[in-house]
């Protein structure tokens, strides 16, 4: 007998019937927010189902793996990899410290690789057993919607077997995206570059996001000449543009080569690589071309619009603020709906459908003040408002503090490189309505900073925190001048 929900904070059946169904959740996708949607929904005592695609570390639209891109193909190996490239620069650095080097310092590609791999296949097995724990049953195979309580799995020896399910979660992700340029199948993804056979000497990156400045990091800091690619003035749109332009001067500092208001319009392939032309007239060679574009919702196979599930312009999922689509018993979470798309926001929208839907606790996904890194070396984070979203959003004035200093570690090795740190601040209300810092550790210093934003922290509370000495971290806490004030009204900036 179906198990009773609590969906918009009602119980039951409108009609008063029991129907029977295989499972009271089936879940197609087992990423990150899959995954905790299933478990947790488990852990209310809902029968649940999930599918996943086989595993390969390359995606296709026929295979994945559970675990998602995530931990196959995404943050997981992606931060493994800066790890391995943060540590050249560290042991160049290192001599200036009284460490003795030989000159030649060698790098094992291969090794690495092979690290990566047993890693992300150990999170699988581990992903796997959490299901098996909660109760949750794994299909492997290709999932669709067949109905509004059906759903489809296309087994790995193309047998077909329908389930029905009185709710079904999609949560299939999404896929990098390819330019639509002549030679584009010349090019890899980031899922081909984090399973390269061969480390390239020379790298071109098109894109401007965080793949893009992140493998741009990765490969230079393995040796690698990197020139990087992007349409508009600065990186990482979307973000506040003092940082843009902070992370812009590192990553030449680091010695990757800019080149904005750039487009690729062709690739060619040659007996010396890959010859990258540009809409500038340029020409130049390289061994890897990587588009780092930006990614497509994974809804095409799903069979959603033929079951009356709404899509919108760009094949993402449409939900409303509980994460339902507008079949009342079809749900989606995570990069398919092209809301946030981070692991830790997939997670979020797992854990509140699953209190939604059967922990009688309807529960909205909260979007706000959501902290996020980029992995560039060094790496940038932020949470909370940029500045251009803060005079945007203002009815008064905005306060600006700002630091900039060099890293205490760099006053020994002669690293020329600027730590950068920023707080905005509401001017009648004092509260800090976002923090950026690009410099080492930044990700780890700002999840602390994002629980006092989550918890409405004023400057003057800042200002009353004592700092860690000797630490980048207390720069935070003693930004006491300000750096500009912006009346309410002042356009933003568009760079």
């Amino acid at each position: 007998m179906a198990r009773k929900m609590l969906i918009d904070g009602k119980l039951g059946n409108p009609n008063g019937e029991e129907i029977h169904y295989d499972f009271d959740l089936f879940v197609i996708g087992a990423g990150s927010g899959g995954v905790r949607a299933s478990r947790f929904s488990a852990q209310y005592g809902a029968k649940v189902g999930i599918c996943e695609l086989p595993f390969h570390p390359i995606s296709s639209e026929v295979i994945g793996g559970v675990g998602g891109t995530c931990v196959i193909r995404g943050c997981v190996p992606k931060k493994i990899l800066v790890y391995g490239a943060s540590f050249g620069p560290e042991l160049q650095d290192a001599r200036s410290y009284g460490w003795e080097l030989n000159e030649r310092i060698d790098f094992d590609w291969k090794k690495l690789l092979q690290k990566k791999t047993e890693e992300i296949v150990r999170l699988t097995g581990i992903y796997k057993r959490l299901l098996a724990n909660a109760g949750v049953k794994l299909f492997e195979g290709e999932g669709r919607v067949v109905g509004p309580n059906e759903v489809e799995v296309v087994q790995l020896d193309g047998t077909k077997i329908s389930y029905s399910a009185k709710n079904i979660l999609i949560a299939t992700g999404s896929r990098a995206q390819r330019v639509a340029i002549p030679g584009q199948e010349l090019a890899i993804t980031s899922d081909e570059a984090l399973s390269l056979e061969e480390l390239p000497k020379r790298a071109v990156v098109f894109g401007a996001g965080y793949i893009a400045v992140e493998f741009a990091s990765i490969w230079r800091g393995m040796g690698a000449t990197v020139d990087l690619f992007f349409r508009k003035e600065l990186p990482l749109r979307g973000f506040d543009d003092e940082m843009r332009a902070v992370v812009a001067r590192n990553l030449e500092g680091r010695g990757i080569k800019l080149h904005p208001t750039t487009n690729l319009t062709e690739l060619v392939r040659t007996e010396n690589g890959i010859k990258v032309c540009t809409d500038h007239g340029e020409e130049l060679m390289a061994d890897v071309v990587l588009f780092a574009t930006g990614r497509a919702p994974n809804t095409k196979r799903l069979n959603l619009e033929a079951v009356g599930v709404e899509l919108d312009k760009i094949g993402a999922v449409k939900v409303d603020e509980y994460s339902r689509t507008n079949l009342p018993t079809v749900w989606a979470i995570g990069d398919v709906t092209n809301r946030m798309n981070l692991t830790p926001v997939a997670l979020m929208e797992g854990s509140c459908f699953a209190k939604t839907v059967f922990g009688g606790e309807p529960t909205k996904p909260d979007h706000t003040n959501v902290p996020c890194a980029v992995f560039c070396i060094p790496p940038l984070s932020v949470v909370g408002l940029s500045e251009e979203q803060a005079i945007e959003q203002a009815n008064g004035d905005i306060l600006v503090f700002t630091s900039t200093f060099n890293a205490m570690k760099n006053t020994i090795s002669g690293r020329q490189e600027k730590t950068f740190m920023k707080l905005v601040v509401d001017a009648e209300t004092d509260k800090v309505l976002g923090a950026s810092m690009c410099g080492p550790d930044a990700p780890e210093i700002m999840q602390g900073i994002a629980i006092a934003l989550k918890c409405g922290a004023t400057k003057a509370q800042f200002d009353s925190t004592v700092g860690i000495h000797p630490s980048a971290a207390e720069e935070f806490v003693t930004m006491r001048s300000i750096t500009r004030r912006i009346a309410a009204g002042k356009p933003k900036t568009n760079l």
